[in-house]
């Protein structure tokens, strides 16, 4: 009896583990993120719709020939699923292009490249922008969950945070 107990037990601390991990990468936060600072998932999706459904879909599925740029060089706006590339980019690359515009966000790393993005730094809060972006990974599957968030780990240690 007692061994069935500690199975059960571990299983339990198994599956609470994994659905916090899930939730960590997926919002962005772990267990140790700032005291009163969650993010508000439904004041993402509320923003994402006002701010950026316009170019990236109302389900986040872009504009079409989105790998594809345009007459003027410029690409059309990437789809935010897990069918885009968003996932591919640390969390301070996305929060920086949401802030600061592509152009602005791509030259502060030596890149000069002609974007369509605009930088909303100057009508969202950074709160907000953190909140857009847990709603957009709030929405990838698991595993892209997990690239995101070790691209963006890699970089955090890298730059020594």
């Amino acid at each position: 009896m007692m061994g069935k107990t500690v199975i059960l037990g571990g299983l339990v601390i198994l599956t609470l583990g994994g659905t916090a991990g899930v939730w960590a990468i997926a919002t962005g936060q772990t267990l140790t993120s700032t005291p009163g600072q969650p993010f508000d998932l439904a004041e993402g999706d509320r923003l994402y719709q006002d701010y950026c459904a316009a170019c990236h879909g109302a389900n986040l599925e872009g504009q079409p020939d989105w790998r594809s740029a345009g007459p003027e060089g410029i690409f059309p706006a990437p789809p935010h699923n897990e069918t885009g590339h968003t996932w591919h980019h640390s969390n301070s690359v996305l929060f920086d292009y949401t802030k600061l515009g592509g152009k602005a966000a791509l030259a502060r790393q030596g890149v000069d490249f002609t974007s369509g993005m605009p930088g909303f730094g100057d009508q969202l809060t950074n709160p907000q922008i953190r909140n857009i972006l847990a709603f957009i990974k709030s929405t990838w599957p698991d595993r892209q969950l997990e690239v995101q968030a070790a691209r963006s780990d890699a970089e955090r240690q890298q730059q020594g945070n």
